[in-house]
């Protein structure tokens, strides 16, 4: 793993710079401006774009076009209904899933682009009952009116069900055990 982070950040040490800001903000709750003084900085480097090569999903369209059925193009917690809004979410992440439980339509939700994220990170679960579970991380954040709505407010209300493949208790305990904030 150390090779692979060396290659990925030793030709550039601005996203280096920045990747290690970000957590430092995410882990201590504050700002990224409570770490970098832009009145210190002589020149705001320019944005530019550079070739890279990246790890595709192999069959990542057929676990999202499975959930997108299962679930009628509909997000599980708030019934959104724009495809482009809409993520084919992994229960157990994919970076830690086997072949098989990467493509398997019971390792997924189907969720809005923000409580995909806020799923992601452990923010909220679901038990085995489809009820939803709210960490207590989120109380630094409730001072925030969207989050008091978009999360807090979601405690105990049930996901709307898939009409096939219910997600797998198997996936959800792994997803409770070791991606939710508690």
């Amino acid at each position: 793993m150390d090779e692979e982070i060396w290659m990925e950040f030793s030709s550039d040490f601005s996203l280096l710079s920045y990747e290690a800001t970000a957590i430092l903000s995410n882990l201590k709750k504050q700002g990224v401006d409570s770490f970098v003084d832009l009145t210190d900085l002589p020149d705001i480097p320019l944005g530019d774009t550079r070739n890279q090569i990246v790890r595709a999903r192999i069959n990542q369209t057929f676990f999202r076009r499975v959930l997108l059925s299962s679930f009628n193009n509909t997000c599980c917690i708030t019934k959104i209904q724009v495809p482009d809004l809409l993520i084919a979410s992994h229960i157990k992440p994919w970076s830690v899933c086997n072949e098989s439980e990467k493509t398997n339509p019971r390792n997924g939700l189907l969720l809005n682009v923000f409580h995909d994220k806020a799923f992601d990170f452990g923010y909220f679960t679901i038990n085995n009952r489809f009820e939803i579970v709210v960490s207590s991380k989120i109380e630094t954040y409730l001072n925030n009116k969207f989050c008091r709505e978009w999360l807090k407010s979601l405690s105990g209300k049930k996901i709307k069900r898939p009409e096939k493949f219910l997600p797998s208790s198997e996936f959800i305990e792994y997803h409770n055990d070791v991606v939710f904030l508690k």
